[in-house]
This record gives C-alpha cells, structure tokens and sequence, in this order.
C-alpha cells in the first residue's frame, strides 16, 4: 500500500516566504547602516572641525542610534520579526538626523 505524500499546508509556505523576505531586508538594512554610519562620522567631524570643537549629546545618541540598529539588524537576521526590522530601519536613519542636530 503507498501512500501519497500531503502538500505542505499553504500558511506553512507563506510563513517561510515572509521569514525569508523579513531576512532578505534585514541583510539590506544592515548595508544602510554602512551608509548611515559614514553620513555620522562626516556630520561629527565636521561639526569637531568647522563648528566649537565640542561634542555634546545628540553626537553621543547618534553613534548610539547606530549601534543598536546593528544589534536589532542582527537580531532580526536571527530571529525575524518585523518589529525589529522596523527599529533596525527607524535607528538606522534617525542617526544621522541626530548627528545634524549637534
């Protein structure tokens, strides 16, 4: 007697789709947090050389934006979940913005 195998279920296929595409744009934003990372050294340089010479907070939260972008793009490549990607994201760009405002 054979038995045919069942089709896997469709949610099942889905859920992998969507685990892959989390992952796929996680890998992405961790290539913008290059970016971004660059845009952050040049602001705080040229503030340290064109401005007073003296870091103050938003420099410090900028570089601190960044890290933890890194750390929620790791995770998400781990562990995708979109809440992640999405700080991953908002961290990511928001750090230059912060970097600006020194």
């Amino acid at each position: 007697m054979t038995t045919t195998p069942e089709p896997e279920a469709p949610e099942t296929v889905t859920d992998a789709a969507d685990r892959l595409g989390l992952r796929m744009v996680a890998g992405c934003g961790l290539a913008l947090l290059l970016v971004c990372a660059f845009f952050v050294v040049t602001a705080v340089l040229g503030d340290a050389v064109g401005g007073d010479g003296v870091s103050s907070g938003f420099s410090t939260a900028a570089f601190w934006a960044l890290a933890l972008s890194g750390v929620a793009g790791l995770a998400a490549l781990a562990v995708p979940r979109k809440g992640l990607v999405i700080a991953q994201y908002v961290l990511a760009l928001g750090a230059p913005v912060l970097a600006l405002l020194d």
